[in-house]
């Protein structure tokens, strides 16, 4: 299958990072169809052999393993091209139409890795060259929009122009194969579903920790904060995936329309709970690792007064038949004591107590995004101890390493995502109605934090974040999973 892949941003921090890396091992793996072209969009005034030697030299900046060599990349750089555009220019689509119409493809993906901003503009400026025929599909990057209303402006706009099965709007931990387990786990399996309710399951916790900074991003960050960055797409779609009912089948709308009902069953946010159910904070100076680093407002691109939360922690209910009652624990932040993505399932115990064990200890199914990626289940058995009768149980842990069991070489998330879009495959991509509803459920939280003259909680770098989230799960008599 024949195919151009136009990449608006084709010079931006994105681009490097996951999107050129992720087509070159596509394109080593194999699964890069035949026939294609890769055109990089920027405003610099780069030839294709100066594009191409600018990539091959952040290709340096990848991890060993993934890093092309000389031999490799010189194959993959010959399906790297460059086009030099204004953004805001018609005549500059009309040159990108004529390069396109060059050829005659199967496909052309429009991958939008700019500003969410500069949607609508380029959005309309393909129209108006007649860029969006029906073999076009265009990826849209998040964060789409900062609030509810610009993202119904933005999804109205490109919704114009293309057709909903023509929009893939991304987002990556969707892509991760640890996603695709979570998935398999819940509806390839038996074993889980008949506890998979309210009746059998004490509390679920949502874990996204980074111990990154906000690197060179600090005038990014400043704009955008952890809610809009992380809870917005990533901790939601997360908890969608955990909590959504069973699909009629694997179709995308069949498993969007599911993610769509948890989202409009999320309980709205009362005055009291937005103050004691969700926590903001932001990193003070610290250490990683034994590494001091800088507070968040001494970050370059940071103001010295900035209120952008780096961390969030809420509690959120599920009104439904399933999870009544049940709490929800999101947090996610940056500086934290580790990098750590995954899932906690709490049990409840047994209903009658016939041995010594542990205050507190139950059943837990672990799901770990990253960097670890597998599942644990952790159980109390009784220890073989011939010295005494000893009723006494203790903790034990079965553990599946998918990276053991699968090899390391899986296919990565933006990889998974770019041949989704190649290939047609909208099952990993997000509705606007899905969007839509996210950002009607956040959308409180950020007019909250618009009147509050008190400003996030600071918290150490190197910390699980601010106390006051420990203090928040504690009210219903829980805790996090490293503090049980």
């Amino acid at each position: 299958m024949s195919f151009d892949l136009v990449l608006f941003g084709g010079t931006g921090d994105l681009c490097w990072r996951k999107l050129m890396p992720a087509l070159f091992q596509a394109f080593k793996h194999g699964t890069l169809p035949d026939g294609a072209r890769i055109i990089g969009v920027g405003r610099d005034d780069l030839s294709d052999e100066r594009y191409r030697a600018q990539i091959q030299a952040r290709f340096s900046e990848v991890d060993l393993a993934k890093r092309p060599s000389p031999q490799e990349f010189e194959r993959f750089s010959a399906l790297l091209e460059f086009v030099s555009m204004d953004l805001s220019r018609p005549e500059h689509y009309a040159y990108l139409q004529g390069k396109l119409a060059q050829r005659q493809v199967d496909t052309v993906v429009m991958y939008l890795a700019t500003a969410p901003t500069l949607f609508a503009t380029i959005a309309e400026q393909l129209a108006a060259a007649g860029l969006n025929t029906p073999q076009t599909r265009v990826v849209l990057e998040k964060p789409l929009g900062h609030d509810l209303a610009s993202n119904r402006a933005i999804n109205s706009t490109v919704g114009q122009v293309f057709t909903e099965h023509q929009i893939y709007r991304i987002d990556h931990y969707l892509g991760k194969p640890s996603v695709q387990n979570l998935f398999a786990l819940r509806f390839g399996n038996a074993l889980f579903e008949p506890l998979w309710r309210r009746e059998h399951i004490a509390n679920i916790q949502i874990t996204i920790a980074e111990e990154l900074g906000v690197e060179k991003r600090g005038g990014f960050y400043e704009t955008t904060g952890a809610l809009r960055d992380m809870v917005q797409n990533h901790a939601l779609q997360l908890l969608c995936a955990i909590a959504m009912e069973p699909p009629v089948n694997a179709h995308a709308d069949a498993i969007r329309d599911e993610k769509l009902k948890v989202l409009r069953s999320l309980k709205p946010w009362a005055a009291a709970a937005l103050t004691q159910d969700v926590i903001r904070g932001q990193y003070g100076a610290g250490n990683i690792t034994g590494t001091p680093v800088l507070a968040y407002r001494e970050e370059l691109g940071v103001s010295p007064t900035s209120n952008t939360e780096t961390f969030v922690a809420l509690r959120a209910e599920i009104s439904n038949w399933r999870w009544a009652g049940v709490p929800f624990y999101i947090r996610t932040g940056k500086r934290l004591a580790g990098r750590d993505a995954r899932i906690v399932v709490n049990f409840r115990p047994t209903p009658h107590a016939i041995f010594n064990s542990q205050i507190g200890l139950a059943n837990r199914l672990v799901i770990n995004l990253q960097p670890k990626d597998g599942l644990e289940l952790h159980l109390l058995a009784q220890g073989q101890d011939n010295r005494k009768n000893s009723h006494t149980l203790s903790p034990v842990q079965l553990d599946l390493d998918f990276d053991k069991r699968f090899g390391m070489e899986r296919v990565g998330a933006y990889e998974r995502l770019l041949l989704d879009v190649i290939e047609g495959r909208l099952n990993l991509f997000v509705r606007s109605d899905e969007q839509e509803e996210a950002w009607r459920w956040v959308e409180p939280i950020l007019t909250h934090w618009q009147a509050d003259t008190q400003g996030p909680r600071l918290y150490a770098a190197g910390t699980w974040g601010p106390s006051a989230t420990s203090a928040m799960i504690a009210r219903d008599g829980f805790c996090w999973s490293e503090e049980c």
